[in-house]
């Protein structure tokens, strides 16, 4: 017996057990003619499986659509020539947006192991780092530093991994970081369910996102909510950001002051909350 994700990857009906699982849930995949929402649904390898008409996924995963989102509401960024570094690359979703704009090349690396697609795994423009923690990553770990850091991170906080992302980032180089505010408000602020149902709570994220990004030497550019929802229903945003020093700003003595950096966050804030 195999998981009906798996067998649906297994037979060709799915490229991941991630997009399997959304044919799932959204009632596509029926089991011997009867429709099933239950991903980890023992099925034979004999079992008649049909996953029915549908928009199909464009990408390797539901994650793909969130970037592609981002980078069209974010229309200075410019994939196209570039080496890109996907932080938390998982299936891989991230990095197939990137190259299908044009990346030359892109780091994909996740603390965890064989979870990105084959189809991208083989792919001579992606270099695989897999087991490596963002949190304790170094820029050489992930060769040449990136033109453009994407990021999609979970069970931690953007402010924890805020300074290697920045490192790992030419300085003039951009940063696409993907908020969510679940990871970032502790669990005192959820609901039963994981979702961050206040909408001061989902502020206060952000801003302690960006006063990171501040502090690490990056300029704010932008906020945007992001196209799809995150796990339970959840809104998560994208922060996009520059490199503009070469080392982090708490390093530099004489760089920025307290009220310019609010100044930076409030002015973030207000293309969201005016």
């Amino acid at each position: 017996m195999t998981r009906l994700d798996q067998e649906l990857v297994n037979r060709g009906l799915a490229r991941s057990r991630t997009v399997a699982a959304t044919f799932i849930k959204a009632g596509r995949v029926t089991v011997a003619g009867n429709p099933t929402t239950k991903s980890a649904l023992p099925v034979d390898a004999d079992s008649v499986l049909e996953v029915l008409p549908g928009h199909e996924e464009d990408y390797v995963s539901r994650a793909g659509h969130k970037l592609a989102g981002a980078l069209d509401h974010f229309s200075q960024i410019t994939v196209a020539g570039k080496r890109c570094l996907d932080a938390g690359a998982s299936t891989g979703g991230f990095t197939d947006v990137l190259l299908r704009r044009g990346a030359v090349s892109v780091a994909a690396v996740d603390v965890g192991h064989d979870q990105l697609v084959d189809s991208l795994r083989h792919d001579p423009r992606v270099e695989v780092h897999e087991g490596l923690n963002i949190r304790y990553m170094q820029p050489g770990d992930v060769g040449a530093l990136a033109d453009l850091t994407v990021c999609d991170l979970s069970f931690i906080s953007l402010t924890k991994v805020m300074a290697p992302l920045t490192l790992a980032t030419k300085p003039g180089g951009e940063l696409l970081l993907m908020v969510k505010p679940q990871f970032e408000v502790g669990k005192d602020n959820l609901a039963r369910t994981g979702v961050v149902s206040s909408e001061n709570e989902r502020r206060r994220a952000v801003a302690l996102v960006a006063q990171s990004a501040v502090a690490n030497g990056l300029s704010l550019d932008g906020i945007g909510t992001s196209s799809l929802p995150g796990q339970e229903g959840n809104v998560e945003y994208f922060l996009l950001a520059t490199r503009v020093v070469s080392e982090p700003a708490h390093k530099i003595k004489g760089q920025g002051s307290m009220e310019e950096d609010d100044g930076a966050v409030d002015k973030l804030l207000a293309q969201l909350w005016p």
